[in-house]
């Protein structure tokens, strides 16, 4: 049997970062065993879900790697892929329910719902609902009502979880849950039994956070007379305080991440990791991932968000990219932020690779080889530090004899500054950090050569006077 597999979101906010790592999950798990992966959008809450959320979703999918081979965009055999499109075929097995006994219609209020409830509650037990309609047999003329499925009330539902093992639950303890609401509408439970059902869907690998779901959702395929998929909950992932990651720990969103300058290749890496090992890799491509990734490799325990190590996993993707490949990664980076750039960009971007964690540290580390003499920023701590009066000569006798360079490249440029460092009895650092101020505005900079020659001559030399002139003028 092909194995196949689902990832359903639902189009009522971005995609989350949890929900990115459960599709990457799945997506490398069919890769892995030459299965089917598949997307199907979750659109019934009507009021919440919007078009632009779904394209964000599509999007974020695509920018992280995450090819669907049936769903929106791409079609397949057993569409269509969006709920809101699948309405009639879930009233037709609600019918069937009602017809074999296994569901039935309930007229209870609202204020009886509440009471029913407040009184369970007050006698410590778990709130329920009571089954006061469950065996009065009410036809479809019995006025308002909703449908709900009639569970086993004794007994236990043991869920075959790949990660967990058993998982056991006292059906005492479940509900006969609402499957179709009082304007027809099915429920989250049931229409997610129905479309894995109809679309050959054989495992269902989500967070745990649906766990509790598992067992409803099973009592159905059972009363459906349907094959019960094979279940794996991953853990959830957790903030660094150790709670359910949210917003106070930081970003949840994909988009948030891209905006922020991280490579997809990095964050597809990072995902990969979290909540799963193999051995000790850390680095991997999303072929490396798929030959070893598996759900034995898969942790019980909740997985931890760690920015130092995300942020450290995109410094090494960075640094291993072609300079040419950088460059135009992070050209629209420089565009939101107002720089235009030109033909230097892949040298430039080349002097501060291995320094950037982001694309846009890398942009913020490059942006003064691009801005007007006059729009350079100026730290006045470097001035103060490095721009000394007896600095100022220094800095004009060595632009005038860099102006004289047969050649505007490190090796030509190298033997003149060390050569003038010789003539004038002083050490590299003396020209060298002041050269840096002069360029940057601030203390810290790329190599210095490097730098000279990925701003070009004419920069290189107007900076040099410019610092030369801040620098105090001797006494005396």
């Amino acid at each position: 049997m092909t194995m196949r597999l689902r990832f359903a979101p639902s189009p009522t906010g971005y995609l989350h970062i949890g929900g990115a790592r459960t599709a990457l999950h799945n997506w490398l798990l069919t890769r892995k065993n030459n299965g089917v992966f598949l997307l199907r959008i979750e659109d019934t809450d009507r009021k919440r879900s919007k078009p632009e959320f779904e394209e964000q979703i599509l999007r974020d999918m695509a920018w992280l790697g995450l090819d669907w081979d049936e769903g929106p965009t791409k079609g397949g055999e057993y569409g269509p892929y969006r709920q809101t499109e699948r309405q009639g075929r879930y009233c037709t097995y609600v019918d069937a329910m009602l017809a074999n006994g296994t569901a039935y219609r309930c007229i209870c209020s609202k204020e009886r719902l509440i009471a029913v409830r407040e009184a369970a509650q007050a006698k410590g037990l778990k709130p329920k609902y009571d089954g006061h309609c469950r065996n009065l047999n009410l036809g479809p003329d019995c006025g308002e009502h909703v449908v709900r499925f009639k569970a086993p009330l004794t007994g236990e539902t043991v869920v075959a979880d790949l990660v967990k093992g058993d998982v056991s639950f006292n059906n005492e303890e479940l509900d006969d849950l609402i499957i179709q609401r009082s304007d027809g509408t099915p429920t989250y439970n049931f229409v997610v039994v129905i479309d894995d059902h109809e679309m050959a869907v054989t495992h269902v690998v989500r967070g745990d956070d649906h766990l509790n779901n598992t067992p409803k959702q099973q009592m159905l395929y059972e009363a459906l007379g349907f094959p019960v998929p094979q279940f794996a909950h991953l853990p959830i992932i957790l903030g660094n305080d150790g709670g359910k990651m949210s917003k106070r720990h930081g970003d949840t969103s994909v988009g948030a991440y891209r905006d922020k300058g991280f490579l997809p290749e990095a964050l597809f890496n990072y995902l990969t990791r979290l909540g799963w090992a193999c051995g000790d890799m850390e680095h991997f491509s999303a072929d490396e991932a798929i030959a070893a990734f598996g759900l034995d490799g898969i942790a019980k325990a909740g997985a931890k968000w760690d920015m130092d190590k995300l942020s450290w996993l995109n410094q090494q993707w960075i640094i291993g990219l072609d300079t040419a490949d950088l460059a135009q990664r992070v050209k629209p980076y420089f565009e939101a932020a107002g720089i235009a750039t030109d033909d230097r960009l892949e040298t430039v971007v080349a002097t501060v690779q291995a320094r950037a964690k982001t694309l846009i540290e890398l942009v913020a580390a490059s942006a003064f080889y691009f801005v007007d003499d006059a729009d350079l920023e100026w730290n006045d701590g470097a001035i103060k530090k490095f721009l000394k009066p007896t600095t100022g000569p220094l800095l004009r006798d060595l632009t005038d004899a860099l102006e004289a360079a047969p050649e505007w490249t490190e090796d030509a440029l190298e033997p003149i500054v060390k050569g003038f460092c010789e003539s004038k009895e002083v050490g590299l650092g003396k020209v060298a950090q002041p050269i840096r101020v002069s360029m940057t505005g601030q203390k810290t900079g790329p190599g210095l050569y490097e730098m000279l020659v990925a701003a070009g001559k004419p920069m290189a030399l107007r900076r040099m006077r410019a610092g030369a002139d801040r620098c105090p003028p001797l006494e005396g």
